[in-house]
Order: structure tokens, then C-alpha cells, then sequence
């Protein structure tokens, strides 16, 4: 079946689910207190897109593009089921939230991701994010790992 990727709203029980399976995930790897995370309310405010990939209809991925200033948006909630991942959805998710940021005239985008994610890594610097020191209002720490990519002049 074919992985469809589309904008939704994140309020649903379902996307409710995907995302505490996120965070669950991610407080394995990271102290509660280096935890960055949107909760879904704060997910469905204005000025944020969450994406949903599905297949067949049930949700196996998401993310999320946050806007903070008319030029900065910011990466967030990239996650793909384990048992999805290797499968190119999230290179596909990074690419629709990339191409909104451009639609939408930002000029910048950052993210925040953890010190034991490889993965994630790898999908952001194949996408041109470089990595730099923290951006926005998050503390330098050892337990993230901050990227940056130039949209425009």
C-alpha cells in the first residue's frame, strides 16, 4: 500500500497515540528535564502544520513545522514507527515540511534533536541542515544536538 503524507489536525485520538509513543520513545534516550516537546494542544496552535503519513489509513509517522518569527520556523515531532523505519518516510516528511517553510517565505529553518539519534542525524544532513550551536530558547547542552538550514538570502 502506498504511504500517503498530508497536513491534519494533530487533536485526534489516533495522532494522540503516535505522538505519546514519541515521547515515550524519546525519554528512553533523553532526561525529562532536555525533553523539548510539543504536546499535541500545543501542536493544533496557530502558526504550526503537523504532517501525518499513513498507510491504509493508519497513522505511522509524523512531524511538525513550528513558525517563530516571519523568517525562523523550527522542525518538530519527526517520528516514524520503528516498524516503518528505513523506508524513506521521514527523508519524505522532512522534504514536505521543508517545502512548506519555502511556501510560506521563511527563511531559516533549526531543529533540536537529542545526542543519541543517529538516524535523525543522518536524515537532516542528507536534507542540508548543518549542525550549530543551540538556537531559539534552548539551553546548550550535552544532550542535544542543534541543526540549522538557510532556506533563502
Amino acid at each position: 500500500m502506498a504511504i500517503t503524507l498530508a497536513t491534519e489536525n494533530p487533536l485526534q485520538d489516533e495522532v494522540r497515540e503516535l505522538v505519546a509513543e514519541l515521547d515515550a520513545h524519546l525519554l528512553t534516550l533523553t532526561p525529562p528535564e532536555f525533553s523539548f516537546h510539543l504536546t499535541v494542544e500545543q501542536m493544533a496552535e496557530p502558526g504550526t502544520k503537523v504532517w501525518i503519513a499513513r498507510n491504509g489509513g493508519r497513522a505511522v509517522a509524523c512531524g511538525a513545522l513550528k513558525r517563530h518569527t516571519t523568517r525562523i520556523g523550527e522542525v518538530k515531532r519527526m517520528y516514524t514507527r520503528p516498524e516503518w523505519q528505513g523506508q524513506g518516510i521521514g527523508r519524505r516528511m522532512l522534504g514536505e515540511i521543508v517545502s512548506a517553510a519555502m511556501l510560506d517565505g521563511l527563511e531559516e529553518l533549526v531543529l533540536e534533536t537529542g545526542d543519541r539519534h543517529p538516524a535523525a542525524w543522518a536524515i537532516y544532513e542528507k536534507a542540508g541542515f548543518t549542525r550549530c550551536g543551540p538556537v531559539l530558547d534552548y539551553p546548550d547542552s550535552a544532550h542535544s544536538v542543534f541543526y540549522h538550514k538557510q532556506l533563502s538570502a
